[in-house]
């Protein structure tokens, strides 16, 4: 569960921004929120709003650079290749950093890390241990060069020291079969998100043979998912996956077998069943959608998803939210921050649960909804944003 990101230097941010899924003790409580372990309490969904080109990608783009990095960048880099990110294009020569906290089995920690496209400068793991937070493992550049200290943390001091140096330790030491850093590396991977280094992963065809290769693999999540979308009143009457042949560009991940998924349609005057590619693009980016969802409720994790309205009703994304509102769905208490341009998802939420998004002489910044003084928690958020009085409206 994350509680907070901070991070700073990183596309259109320049300075530092935070992340916050902590809500604290005083706002009303609501199913969007959870009881965390010291007496406060957490935010299961937190809303991106903004205009065009305000910077709510890159306000979501830092927890899928951190899940890939520290899970994955010591196996998927060669050594010469940079870092996937970019600083603020004022501020290229600078490092970037960033500050997770997060809780994994009842425990808190933060992950450090400070770096250039060329190499970390800084990687470290700490643990709270009472008010305070302990290190596991501290990796600071020196030169050309690494120093490592550890606490417990298990990995050998010379094969620590030679990490190299556009990769993560963390994910070094998973290779090695450091049990601490698998369990860390196994809460990366929680993280599903739809955005790449270049923003988000567009729907394509691809995209939705792929979900079918995952539900084929997966048969109790496609049951949940054919479940799901019958219920969204899209005119379906079940989903099938059905073995087809590919020939040509734009094919999906690996080899074959490939499957369609198979809308089946029901009336008294019979049925018939349509390829997904037959179906409208909002039946099918929902089916895809749903590949990144039901992994994270049905394991716990986070569900990072960029442009969650796109080719869907405002309705639809009610619906989605409510996946994650109620225990009998969401019983690992799984979280979704998403980014929309629907702004009447701001009746679904309570203030605490909003971030607004604006950009100012060519620089992001991010503010939650209850950091607007005189803001009060019964206020019309929808009317008030639609009137300007919050920020973060277009220009037009």
């Amino acid at each position: 569960m994350i509680r907070s990101l901070r991070f700073s230097n990183f596309y259109s941010f320049r300075g530092e921004a935070e992340i916050s899924f902590e809500v604290g003790r005083q706002p009303a409580s609501t199913h969007y929120d959870f009881p965390l372990a010291d007496g406060s309490r957490g935010n299961k969904v937190v809303a991106v709003v903004g205009p065009n080109g305000s910077g709510k990608t890159q306000l979501l783009k830092p927890l899928a650079f951190l899940s890939w990095f520290a899970a994955d960048s010591y196996l998927n880099t060669e050594p010469r290749d940079p870092i996937p990110f970019r600083p603020h294009a004022l501020s290229a020569d600078s490092p970037s950093h960033f500050e997770l906290h997060f809780e994994l089995e009842g425990q808190q920690y933060r992950y450090n890390l400070t770096l250039t496209r060329q190499h970390v400068l800084h990687e470290s793991l700490h643990l709270k241990t009472s008010r305070l937070f302990s290190y596991l493992f501290v990796r600071e550049r020196e030169g050309e060069t690494y120093r490592v200290k550890q606490k417990g943390f298990g990995f050998g001091g010379t094969q620590a020291r030679h990490v190299r140096g556009n990769a993560s330790l963390l994910a070094a030491a998973h290779v090695h079969d450091v049990p601490l850093a698998a369990a860390m590396v196994d809460y990366f991977r929680s993280f599903s998100y739809n955005i790449q280094v270049s923003g988000r992963a567009h729907y394509d065809h691809a995209r939705l043979l792929n979900s079918a290769l995952f539900f084929q693999e997966h048969p109790s999540l496609h049951q949940r998912a054919s479940e799901l979308l019958c219920e969204l009143d899209l005119g379906l009457s079940g989903i099938e996956l059905e073995e087809v042949e590919i020939s040509g560009g734009g094919e999906p991940e690996g080899r074959g077998p490939f499957y369609m998924p198979m809308g089946v349609h029901r009336s008294g005057e019979g049925s018939f069943r349509l390829p997904f590619l037959d179906e409208s693009s909002g039946t099918q980016s929902a089916y895809v959608l749903m590949q990144r969802i039901l992994p994270v409720l049905e394991h716990g994790g986070i569900a990072v998803i960029d442009e969650l309205d796109n080719d869907l009703h405002p309705h639809m994304l009610e619906a989605f939210l409510d996946l994650f509102r109620f225990e009998h769905t969401n019983p690992h208490q799984a979280q979704l921050i998403f980014s929309c341009h629907t702004p009447e998802v701001l009746n679904l939420l309570a203030k605490h649960q909003v971030y607004l998004v604006e950009k100012e002489e060519l620089e992001s910044d991010a503010w939650r909804l209850d950091e607007v003084v005189g803001l009060r928690a019964d206020d019309n958020l929808y009317a008030k944003y639609q009137s300007g009085a919050l920020g973060a409206v277009p220009e037009i």
